[in-house]
């Protein structure tokens, strides 16, 4: 008994040495990105996509790899569990019908038009599957989940990463101009909310361009978002169960895949506790970090293991497919919004 008690700690503490080096890497990479994005602006994501790039050298260290790899595909599927907390279901009666129905058409077209756009492009299905999910829905966290629930492969890891920096980029530019369209198409504090939090690909983007205007349009865009954020665990379970069976030929020999992800059942879990007042403002306000910490060290490792030269070899084909994704939204929400006037005209 005595010798069972001690090897199981033994060999627990152990697999956390193989994970300590590659993990503390990302770590690092992350802390430094989320001080220049703090200090002097700009996405925190994209830092650690680009800090992770110029790390890639350490990529096939053997006392790297673990950490990088359990970084890039365990850790996140623990910081998109912990979105759930986010997600108050009283928040749909305030938008109201309309403003549901439109965003609920803004998820499914955007991936459908992604898929679309990938097979016109001659690129993978896949390509257009994270573009259009993570445009659609919440940006780099949405096209992590969605990678999540893919085959684990190398493929999907470039197409993973590719995604992600050109989210962090759109995003980033559509704050600083969806404002000027707003101003411009003398769109009300509510339409310029439903607008932005609409078509703005990333939450702290939504908030940003939102305070821009005002802080009631900031509060407006917030929510409209927010209910984006919540179409990703309808949109997730629908792609585990799709891909779940590609999943087990892709996972080794001997290892059970669940049909449903345990991530999503935590993430419906959180959003339910949170939607019945569950849970404390301090709970979810922690969850919400350590839920941010998770991803931008997630996002840092998949920057380390792919190099530059891989990305290169997709040429332009993808920045077309995803700058066409951000028209798309921005055009079917300021198309929504005028339809709505007239008819309530």
């Amino acid at each position: 008994m005595t010798t069972h008690t001690t090897v199981a700690p033994t060999m627990m503490f152990a697999g956390l040495r193989r994970l300590l080096p590659g993990g503390m890497l990302c770590a690092v990479i992350a802390i430094a990105a989320t001080f220049v994005s703090e200090h002097y602006g700009g996405p925190q994501f994209l830092y650690a996509l680009l800090i992770g790039i110029a790390f890639h050298f350490l990529s096939d260290n053997e006392k790297c790899i673990p950490g990088i790899d359990a970084s890039a595909k365990q850790l996140v599927r623990f910081g998109v569990a912990l979105l759930g907390v986010r997600i108050v279901a009283s928040d749909v009666s305030d938008l109201g019908l309309a403003g549901v129905g439109a965003l609920v058409g803004a998820v499914g077209l955007t991936i459908g038009f992604g898929l679309l756009m990938a097979r016109m492009l001659g690129l993978p299905s896949t390509l257009g599957l994270l573009s259009g999910g993570g445009t659609g829905i919440c940006g780099i966290s949405a096209t992590m989940a969605i990678s999540s629930t893919l085959p684990a492969t190398r493929e999907n890891e470039r197409y993973t990463l590719l995604t992600a920096i050109g989210i962090a980029i759109f995003s980033t530019i559509a704050m600083v101009l969806y404002p000027l369209i707003v101003k411009g198409a003398g769109l009300g504090t509510a339409e310029a909310g439903l607008f932005l939090g609409g078509s703005i690909h990333d939450v702290a983007q939504v908030v940003g361009a939102g305070l821009i205007i005002s802080p009631d349009v900031g509060d407006a865009a917030t929510l409209a978002k927010m209910f984006r954020v919540a179409m990703l665990m309808p949109v997730v379970v629908i792609l585990a169960l799709t891909f779940h069976a590609e999943r087990r030929r892709v996972e080794s020999a001997g290892t059970r895949t669940p049909i449903l992800p345990l991530f999503l059942v935590v993430f419906a879990a959180l959003a339910a506790a949170n939607s019945l007042g569950w849970l404390p403002q301090v709970v979810v306000a922690l969850s919400s970090d350590v839920s941010r910490w998770c991803l931008v060290i997630s996002i840092a490792a998949l920057g380390v293991k792919t190099s530059l030269e891989k990305l290169a070899e997709l040429g332009w084909k993808p920045i077309a497919l995803m700058s066409s994704e951000a028209i798309f939204v921005a055009g079917y929400m300021l198309l929504v919004i005028y339809l709505s006037r007239a008819f309530g005209a």
